[in-house]
C-alpha cells in the first residue's frame, strides 16, 4: 500500500507516549503529518524530531498535527524523548 500527500491513512489505535489513541479520533478534522524512523536514538531522527517539536505552533496555525510511528516501545520512546529534549532543547511534544 502507498500513500500520497492528500490520502487519507488507514486507522490505527496504538500506544504512544501520549496514551492510547485512535489515529482518526486524535486527528480530527485537521492535518496530520505521519514520521517514521528506523530506531529510537538515532541521530538524524533525535535531531528531526527535535526541530519539529519546536515548530509546533507553526504547524497549529495550519491546523496540523505531528505523530511518529515506530516499531521501539512506549518506554523506550519516553526515555529517547527525554534524550532529545536535553540534546535538542526541544520537547517531543506529539506522540511517538
Amino acid at each position: 500500500m502507498s500513500l500520497r500527500l492528500g490520502d487519507t491513512a488507514p486507522n490505527f489505535t496504538a500506544d504512544t507516549t501520549e496514551g492510547r489513541i485512535d489515529f482518526h479520533e486524535w486527528l480530527g478534522d485537521g492535518w496530520g503529518m505521519l514520521m517514521s524512523h528506523p530506531a529510537d536514538f538515532t541521530p538524524v531522527c533525535t535531531t528531526e524530531l527535535g526541530a519539529v517539536g519546536g515548530l509546533k505552533e507553526q504547524f497549529a496555525k495550519r491546523d496540523t498535527k505531528a505523530i511518529v510511528v515506530s516499531v521501539d516501545s512506549v518506554d523506550d520512546h519516553k526515555r529517547w524523548s527525554a534524550d532529545i529534549e536535553e540534546t535538542q532543547g526541544q520537547s517531543v511534544n506529539f506522540p511517538i
